[in-house]
């Protein structure tokens, strides 16, 4: 077995390209080799420094990639992110600390560049913390039971005088961007979508040999504005006695406005066939059971952790965001990277905003920066995580005063995978 100080961890290099994504199949369980034609639309996210590869004699047993990405905070402003994703470790390689290496690595550099948190989206739960991420939202996904729903099947599009007309993909590269822009700007945990992302998921760039081409619904107001999009897909599945049993799988589904919602959720249970709607992954207070006759017929099919986080810098983290109440706290941060700990004085304003300076007073609230990663987008409570032991009180009643100050009225969301 060769030693960890002999395993090489360094950015790959273009020719090395192939032999890292042979890797990370193999870490993800898919077929190994790509074609070439997959390969060269893939080097459009190659961006040099920041592919990480582990190399055994020459041969690649561990990846890890990183991009540049912003993140809606609490009010709608944006940070810079420093988004991590394709991490693996090949099978014959697990325990050896390549993963500690690289993102040690990769944080250092992130805090360099002056990113003031890192993302990802965890595959499995017990990795990251070590590192320093928490869970900063909740995904939930419903499947609509249709007959169940109590819908008027009479019923023919929305009736606030808006419509739902379907569009190709070349009219959602043109019209989606800007709507997720006016998502982007109200729901806290959005991340941004780049013109890569939206040719990938329309399909004028391919990064799998196979892909199905969903189809699009575009919800536009009375007054003829864009306010609604949704990518769904559809089986075709039908019963012994010749009755219809599809399943509407949705892709993804913007909407701006209640009203853009509700139309899109009511169109997608009205299509003829479909007797199941799977939503997707949601806010888990997302309105979708509410928009039906009989919420019960929106069963969750699954609930989980999604967006985790890491804090890189707790001073520009606490001020980039808005606040429910007016109210101070002296928050202890323990790091064991050594990348954003201290003791920091948060000052929240009647009108919402914040500001945020290290300071020497006397600690309310010590946390490890995992668990500050936690609270910082709203969707946490300060009071749990103290129960959990996870928070510890230094001042009674600090832990309710955090929820106070933190917790958002609505729950913060990442509709995207990466």
């Amino acid at each position: 077995m060769t030693s960890r100080d002999a395993i090489d961890v360094r950015p790959i290099t273009e020719a090395e390209f192939a032999d890292w994504h042979r890797a990370m199949n193999t870490g993800f369980l898919r077929e190994p080799t790509l074609s070439e034609e997959i390969l060269d639309t893939r080097r459009a996210q190659f961006t040099p420094g920041r592919s990480v590869g582990a190399f055994d004699d020459g041969r690649c047993v561990a990846t890890f990639r990183s991009f540049a990405q912003e993140l809606t905070v609490v009010g709608g402003a944006t940070v810079p992110a420093d988004a991590v994703t394709n991490v693996t470790v090949t099978p014959t390689h697990r325990r050896r600390g390549l993963l500690t290496r690289m993102m040690a690595r990769d944080l250092a550099a992130a805090k360099e560049r002056g990113d003031v948190v890192a993302t990802l989206i965890a595959a499995e739960y017990p990795i990251y913390g070590r590192y320093g991420f928490g869970p900063a939202t909740t995904a939930t996904e419903w499947t609509v039971d249709v007959p169940r729903a109590g819908l008027d099947p009479r019923r023919a599009g929305p009736e606030d005088g808006g419509r739902i007309d379907l569009v190709d993909a070349e009219d959602v590269r043109k019209l989606g961007p800007e709507l997720h822009e006016r998502l982007r700007r109200t729901v806290a945990g959005v991340v941004g979508r780049d013109e890569l992302w939206w040719k990938v998921t329309t399909g004028a760039v391919r990064f799998w040999p196979t892909f199905q081409e969903p189809y699009y619904a575009v919800y536009r107001s009375a007054a003829g504005e864009v306010e609604g999009m949704a990518a769904y897909t559809a089986d075709d599945d039908w019963g012994d006695a010749k009755q219809p049993l599809n399943t509407a799988r949705v892709k993804w589904l913007t909407g701006v406005t209640p009203a853009a919602e509700r139309a899109l959720w009511l169109y997608l249970c009205s299509i003829d066939w479909v007797v199941r709607v799977k939503s997707g992954w949601r806010a888990p207070d997302d309105l979708l059971p509410h928009f039906l006759p009989d919420p019960r017929a929106a069963a969750v099919t699954t609930q989980a952790d999604w967006l985790w986080v890491r804090i890189l810098d707790v001073v520009r983290a606490l001020r980039a965001r808005t606040y429910e109440a007016a109210g101070s706290l002296v928050l202890e941060v323990a790091d064991r990277a050594g990348l954003a700990g201290g003791r920091f004085r948060l000052e929240a304003s009647a009108d919402g905003t914040g500001s945020c300076a290290p300071t020497t007073e006397s600690a309310d609230l010590t946390l490890d920066v995992a668990e500050l990663a936690v609270l910082w987008l709203g969707d946490e409570s300060a009071v749990r995580l103290a129960a959990l032991g996870r928070v510890r009180e230094e001042r009674a009643g600090a832990a309710r005063q955090a929820d106070a100050l933190l917790r958002t009225s609505r729950r913060p969301w990442c509709p995207d995978v990466f």
